[in-house]
This record gives C-alpha cells, structure tokens and sequence, in this order.
C-alpha cells in the first residue's frame, strides 16, 4: 500500500487504533475520512486536526452503511481506501449463553456483518480506481482464540478466511486486499484495556505498523513483531502452548 496521496475511509476512526491509524495516515499526507456512532467523538477529532472529515454511520445498520458509502463517494471520488477497524469486544460466559447471547449477537453484527457490508456498498467504487485498497483489522486472536472473548476471536477468525477469499477474487483488479493483524493494544476495546501493562502502547503499535507499510509496500499483511506468535503459532507447532496461555489471560 502506497502511505501517500491517498482518500482513505477508515470505520471506527474516532477512538483506539482507528484514531491511531487515521492520525497517523493523515500526516503521511493522505486524506483521511472516520466514521463512527458517536457524533461529538468524531467532530472533536476533526476539530484538532483540520483535515480530517468523518461521516457518522451504524456499522450495525445496513441502510447507514449504504447512505454513508454513496455520500462518502460523491463528497469523495477519489476515494481509494477503505480500513474496516471498527469493532467491539465483550467478555462471556458459555457456561451461562442465555445472560450473553445478546452480546454475542451484537459481536457478529459489529464485526462480520459490518465490514462485509460495507466492502460491498464500496467496491463498485473501488474498482473504477486506478489504485484501490481494502484493509481489514483481524486480531492475533482470530488465528489462536481467546476462550474469554470467544465470539469477538471467531469474528476475526472469520474476517481472515473473507479477507483470504477476497484477495483472491480481486487478484487480477485495481483493488488490492490487505489484512492488519493487531496483537493486544491499550485501547478501551474493552474496560481496563488502556491500563493494562501486558498490552502494546498505542504510540508503538502505529509507529510499527507504518514502519512496516513504508518499508514492506507489498505485504498482503501486516503484523507486528509481538503478534507472530498467535498469527504463526499453527505453522510453528505451538498452537496448543499459545492456547493454553491465552486461557490464563485474565482481561
């Protein structure tokens, strides 16, 4: 991915390593678009930077989604990126499904549906472009899963396999596919997050990850050293040590 020159559209861009990306992609010089629910989230964020513009979309509701894509395309038709981030993770108890099932509804609506969604409602776009990128936010989680958070690991298991497919199906188009792997980053994902010490500082996980796109343009993913564990422990045969640790990982 080219780190220049680009109208990127980033979801959940108002907080977390959605901020953190459209910060830093905006002073790389692209023009950078967040949406989020939160509309005073995304006007503060706007207001500090002068230069960023947001739309505020329900990544949970299909007809927000299909407004905001044709409004973001017609105030935007540059528009050649699209990094689906925007997400939600909530602690369960399968021991006791019908106190979460709620939760784990709104996980899948958040998570698969909305970035499924939403790559649909832009592609017709993207493809018209002469460089098009789609980048989805999966997690170190989706390739080891933590029992915890089991359906926010399943989303990302399953964002991968679409991404995967995706990537495929476009291969001979202008529109490439990429997929950014976070490990556990201080973001208020879920409460204690930010604080919690075992988890990568915002600051460094952004500065690796532009590192990475700057010096490696070509990668189909991007991960960051501390991920490579969970992204690579099939491969490496510790699938079952990385397992057994993330069951003692209390969040």
């Amino acid at each position: 991915m080219n780190l220049k020159n680009n109208t990127i559209l980033i979801t959940g861009g108002g907080t977390g390593i959605g901020l953190g990306l459209a910060l830093a992609l905006h002073a790389q010089g692209n023009k950078v678009i967040i949406t989020g629910r939160r509309k005073q989230v995304l006007q503060e964020v706007s207001d500090k930077t002068h230069g960023i513009d947001f739309f505020v979309m329900d990544i949970d509701d299909p007809s927000s989604i299909r407004e905001t894509a044709a409004a973001a395309t017609a105030k935007y038709p540059a528009l050649n990126v699209v990094i689906n981030n925007a997400g939600i993770m909530k602690k369960e108890d399968l021991k006791r499904p019908q106190l979460t099932i709620a939760d784990s509804e709104a996980i899948v609506i958040t998570n698969l549906l909305g970035p499924i969604r939403l790559t649909t409602a832009l592609l017709p776009h993207l493809l018209q472009q002469q460089d098009a990128t789609v980048m989805n936010v999966t997690s170190g989680v989706g390739f080891v899963p933590m029992p915890s958070v089991p359906t926010y690991s399943a989303t990302k298991a399953a964002i991968h396999s679409y991404t995967m497919s995706l990537r495929a199906q476009l291969a001979t188009t202008s529109v490439r596919v990429l997929e950014l792997v976070p490990t556990g980053v201080q973001t208020h994902l879920i409460p204690g997050l930010a604080a919690d010490t075992r988890m990568m500082s915002m600051d460094d996980y952004i500065r690796e990850v532009i590192t990475i796109l700057r010096e490696n343009p070509e990668a189909d993913e991007i991960c960051v050293e501390r991920v490579k564990g969970l992204r690579f422990a099939e491969a490496r045969g510790t699938f079952e040590q990385e397992f057994k640790r993330l069951q003692g990982v209390a969040l």
